[in-house]
């Protein structure tokens, strides 16, 4: 695996899902940034003021290194409280970490932390009934949960969204990723 492949992967995954489709460009929220910021070049050099939240706090300081004059917090999202309105919230491959008892409200979190029009993109199982799995990444085991593809449509429709794009993207596994924009 070469880790500036992938990189530049997401560069470009980045660039043509979610900022297509931000109207405003202000400020942005990378949800389970990594050490390398996952997203926040990309949305720097479009315009957004990037912010960055991860759980672990050797994942904060390695991309503090990268990006030392982006905003970090290191925090558990499932109590974080997000300080302000986001024109665009990016959560790939990290709410699928939570409890599944956590995922509806940790949801609905997020619609309501973006503004009017704003965007949110993110990744989840992409069954059709709520479940837990675990897998194993780089040699450690994680947990893994959904609530289906569904429900979050669902969480979605109820919280005033627009689905506008949903693709299994890595078939044949169970990984989607839904844009939707709030009306």
């Amino acid at each position: 695996m070469d880790t500036e492949d992938t990189a530049a992967r997401y560069d470009r995954i980045a660039h043509w899902c979610a900022i297509q489709f931000t109207h405003k460009k202000q400020v942005a929220l990378d949800i389970g940034c990594g050490s390398s910021g996952r997203f926040i070049k990309v949305l720097s050099e479009h315009g957004f003021q990037v912010e960055g939240l991860d759980i672990s706090s050797e994942m904060i300081d390695l991309a503090k290194q990268l990006h030392p004059n982006i905003v970090f917090y290191q925090a558990d999202i499932c109590c974080w409280n997000p300080p302000k309105p986001y024109s665009l919230i990016v959560a790939w491959d990290s709410t699928f970490h939570l409890p599944l008892d956590m995922q509806e409200s940790v949801m609905k979190k997020l619609c309501n932390a973006l503004e009017p029009d704003g965007v949110l993109m993110f990744t989840c199982g992409g069954g059709h009934e709520a479940g837990e799995v675990s897998g194993t990444f780089q040699g450690q085991d994680f947990e893994y949960s959904t609530l289906g593809v569904n429900a979050f449509l669902k969480i979605l429709s109820e919280s005033q969204f627009t689905s506008l794009h949903l693709e299994y993207d890595q078939y044949p596994e169970n990984h989607v990723y839904i844009i939707a924009q709030k009306t």
